[in-house]
């Protein structure tokens, strides 16, 4: 397991960055059996990566997601299936982007300062068991870059 983050000083790509996270995130949980020390973990690496405004997952209990590892402001405590981006996500099976969350039918404001939204279903087997999702406080800060490395780093929890 590595204990630091080696991050790319000076005018790296999203893709870059993601690139040079992708490899330190699989060492970082290689080896870990714990699901919630690994979104803990994925959680902080993307935090410190990006300095998204907040980044963490809901973990599917029933017919709700759960807060689960985090790191940022605090945050909503439970989401029903299919309400906000979060549950859509999670009925839908699929990544959602929102350039403007203002502008997302049914979004669950959790901090005001939340300007645009990903959220990406962590699957297991098929079935969607929690949701990655990543807030920004600038609009359009997320797009199709974000959906696939965010997915593939999603996908690492069930690696061992």
């Amino acid at each position: 397991m590595t204990e630091n983050l080696l991050l790319l000083e000076g005018s790296a790509s999203r893709e870059e960055k993601y690139r040079h996270l992708l490899p330190q995130v699989k060492a970082l949980v290689s080896g870990e059996n714990d699901l919630v020390a690994k979104m803990a973990n994925i959680s902080a690496a993307l935090k410190q990566t990006f300095d998204f405004f907040w980044v963490g997952f809901y973990i599917v209990k029933g017919k709700e997601l759960v807060l689960g590892p985090f790191q940022g402001p605090v945050a909503c405590t439970r989401i029903k299936f299919g309400k906000g981006v979060c549950g859509k996500a999670w009925k839908d099976e699929m990544p959602i982007v929102v350039p403007d969350v203002e502008d997302f039918p049914g979004h669950i404001a959790c901090n005001s300062e939340s300007k645009s939204e990903i959220v990406v279903p962590v699957l297991k087997q098929k079935e969607v068991v929690a949701v990655l999702d990543v807030d920004s406080d600038s609009l359009n800060d997320f797009g199709n870059t974000d959906a696939f490395y965010l997915g593939k780093i999603t996908d690492l929890l069930f690696e061992n």
